[in-house]
């Protein structure tokens, strides 16, 4: 049995001391001002001077050791012990072994799969708590955004397909009562309601607004007007989705 200790630093990488001190100052007013969180990196230390994370790379795993709380990349903040481990050396360097197959470098995202989401998987498998909840939240706060707005693509896409089934269904029905009413002979009144041009006027406005001309003469005459009253450039732009 031993203990597992997640070391935490301030992300500070950015190449401009700028941004680095700026970073500092939000980890600042986040976490120690209102606790709720910032912008972090972390590793896991278990047996050994060693601690172990994640990061991006082209090829091969992105899993690397340094020594434990020594990261040049990074500014180091501090140190929790998350509990200890029933594992024996032996089984840590296999568990290691396997999330070096599982994590490779260029799977490495900032918001779904970073350093922190790596502690979290190798702490679970080293029977520990997990990360506290405020070392990865803005991550997890962006991630949730993106699937909530993916989410949303999807319900418009599939009720844009909907609309324009129904829409098809409902006029093929109402094509169907209006031929059996006239009962194969038309009235001269009627005699243009089964032409393609009635049909095609009938279905846009049926898409567009949800209901039947009550009369041919009126569709003729939005067919004639189109010209002085033409539909506002965005009047489909719910429906619309930018990919």
């Amino acid at each position: 049995m031993t203990e597992v200790m997640l070391h935490i630093y301030d992300v500070t990488n950015s190449g401009s001391d700028k941004t680095n001190n700026t970073i500092v100052q939000i980890n600042k007013i986040f976490k120690d001002g209102i606790g709720i969180g910032g912008i972090f990196h972390s590793a896991v230390q278990v047996y050994g001077d060693d601690e172990w994370s994640f990061g991006y790379c082209e090829q091969g795993t992105g899993v690397f050791s340094c020594p434990s709380g020594k990261n040049p990349m990074y500014t180091y903040r501090e140190c929790i012990v998350l509990g200890k481990t029933n594992f024996s050396i032996f089984k840590v360097n296999q568990i290691l072994r396997e999330l070096s197959r599982e994590w490779p470098g260029s799977s490495y995202d900032i918001l779904s799969k970073n350093c922190n989401h790596f502690c979290d998987e190798f702490c679970e498998r080293l029977g520990v708590p997990k990360l506290p909840g405020w070392v990865n939240r803005f991550a997890n706060a962006g991630d949730a955004a993106m699937e909530v707005a993916g989410n949303t693509a999807v319900r418009l896409r599939q009720a844009k397909t909907e609309i324009v089934s129904a829409s098809k269904v409902a006029y093929r029905f109402f094509l169907g009562v209006t031929n059996n009413a006239t009962g194969g002979s038309e009235s001269p009144g009627n005699s243009n309601r089964g032409s393609p041009r009635f049909q095609a006027t009938w279905f846009k406005n049926l898409v567009t607004t949800g209901a039947k001309p009550s009369s041919s003469s009126e569709v003729e005459n939005q067919a004639g007007d189109g010209s002085r009253q033409q539909r506002r450039p965005d009047a489909e732009a719910p429906l619309r989705q930018n990919s």
